[in-house]
């Protein structure tokens, strides 16, 4: 089972350069040690909360970064980050030693520092300089993500009240990005990190109930692992490997939830994956599988042919074994399983043999930062901007394909004036897979959704303000509405001067 990114303890700066030497060119590395250098001189003696050398600080969040295999530049940043707000150091010093790429990064993570639960509104301006930052540099919430995920390791150190709203403004606000970018690394051992101190009676129980599940096919995996592997080799399927991963602490606890605590409706406790050599293979691969094992009714889903709005791509079955064992298999090819790890990241991830990836297209994650800052400039209300944009999303398609990202429980209502302000103020009824549906139906992801329009329908109904859930839906609503009471009391004093 490959390695996670694990717990960086008592490090020096010849770890970080064990860890980034299995994947960067030597003539990097005088760089790196450079960089820590110059920071470990300018935070001299300067202390954490726990006592340790303020350095070890920096020197961990890139640690985490190499454990990624990430590029240098965002490592030495990385180093460098803390240093022009907590010395008297400059940026500009910074610049000169490093590069304009480097400072500019340390430049953005800077603009982050005042990142905190200061009143609603103060809030939301600083989570406006987030969209910007992201918007500008999303390597900078790569580092922001590295850094945050060190201050949790390190929360023992704070006292019980600070260590709950770290964990908590974590978990509603830094993970929930993190998997908007499709950065599930980062998105689950942010949730794991924190989910021990927003809920801690609950992170023991998962605890428990995964251990025992796992214990129960501990033994039993091994074998499936052997027999899948033979049965590709003799179909000649190209495979890279074959492992099992254990289902994180908090994705469980969602489940659990969801499934009255009934551990054994979940299917994915522990999933097997297998990661071959390109896409005709990954199907290939899902009928041996189907050979071998018969499948679960409905828990067969292509995610490569209809990828998740944060760009995710996989086949998943689910497949009953030997001895009532039910196993879930996950299959994908090695450029999709980088991708659903590090998302926008893998754009400056190094493989085994120290070769860069292929350029990614990052466009995406600039373009939804610049929609939700400018979203956020019309919200004031913190449980709103929640919604909007940390709760969990869904993904639905129009009737040619396209992908719509909303939030859990949108309506054909949202759907609709995602798609265009006209359609939703024409919006007569809608279609989900070819049926026709009441507009207050709540969509599930796959969906596919036609919204029926009327040309002569004035515009939206007032009842649609209780239907929708999106913040978008409801300005438009409230607009419209707003503009049709205006015309209506102008058309009562100057009949024939409708504005």
């Amino acid at each position: 089972m490959p390695n996670r990114i694990v717990d960086p303890k008592k490090l020096s700066v010849d770890d970080l350069i064990a860890e980034i030497k299995k994947y960067s060119p030597q003539k990097d590395l005088d760089l790196v040690r450079l960089a820590y250098d110059f920071a470990a001189k300018a935070h001299g003696t300067q202390t954490r909360k726990s006592g340790e050398l303020y350095i070890n600080h920096p020197l961990a969040t890139a640690h985490i970064l190499a454990q990624m295999r990430i590029d240098i530049n965002i490592i030495m940043a990385a180093l460098l980050h803390d240093v022009p707000e907590d010395t008297d150091v400059e940026l500009e010093v910074i610049e000169k030693n490093f590069g304009a790429d480097v400072a500019s990064m340390i430049r953005g993570i800077t603009k982050l520092s005042v990142l905190k639960y200061r009143g609603v509104e103060r809030y939301i301006e600083n989570l406006r300089k987030m969209f910007v930052a992201m918007a500008e540099d999303v390597r900078v919430m790569i580092i922001k993500f590295a850094d945050r995920s060190h201050n949790l390791m390190t929360l023992d150190a704070h006292p019980p009240n600070k260590r709950y709203r770290i964990a908590l403004e974590s978990l509603e606000i830094y993970s929930p990005i993190a998997n908007r970018l499709g950065m599930n690394e980062f998105k689950e051992l942010l949730e794991d990190l924190s989910f021990k101190y927003v809920y801690p009676k609950e992170f023991e129980r998962v605890k428990q109930i995964r251990d025992q599940a796992v214990a129960v096919n501990i033994d039993y995996l091994p074998t499936v692992i052997t027999q899948i592997k033979k049965e590709l080799g003799l179909a000649k399927i190209n495979y890279f490997d074959v492992y099992g991963r254990e289902k994180q602490l908090y994705s469980l606890y969602q489940k659990l939830l969801h499934k009255n605590w009934e551990i054994e409706k979940v299917y994915d406790v522990i999933a097997l994956r297998i990661i071959v050599k390109d896409i005709s293979d990954c199907y290939a691969a899902l009928g041996v599988v189907h050979q071998i094992w018969h499948p679960l009714k409905g828990r067969i889903k292509d995610y490569i042919a209809q990828p998740k709005p944060n760009g995710y791509q996989s086949l998943h079955t689910t497949v009953f074994g030997e001895g009532g064992h039910i196993i879930e298999f996950q299959i994908r090819t090695q450029a999709m399983n980088d991708d659903a790890e590090y998302g926008v990241a893998a754009h400056w991830h190094y493989d085994e043999r120290g070769a860069r990836l292929p350029a990614k297209d990052v466009a995406w994650a600039k373009e939804l930062a610049e929609l939700q800052k400018d979203i956020l400039n019309n919200i004031s209300d913190l449980e709103v901007m929640k919604v909007e944009f940390f709760h969990n999303h869904i993904f639905v398609f129009t009737p040619k394909g396209d992908v719509i990202d909303l939030p859990e429980d949108s309506t054909p209502i949202d759907f609709a004036y995602h798609i265009h302000t006209e359609i939703g103020n024409h919006c007569n009824g809608a279609k989900v897979n070819d049926q026709l549906v009441s507009l207050d139906t709540p969509l599930k992801s796959g969906d596919v959704v036609e919204i029926v329009s009327d040309k002569n329908r004035k515009g939206p109904s007032p009842d649609w303000l209780k239907i929708a859930k999106t913040h978008t839906a409801k300005t438009h609503i409230r607009n419209n509405l707003t503009k049709s009471r205006v015309n209506e009391w102008l058309h009562t004093i100057l009949p024939g001067k409708k504005k």
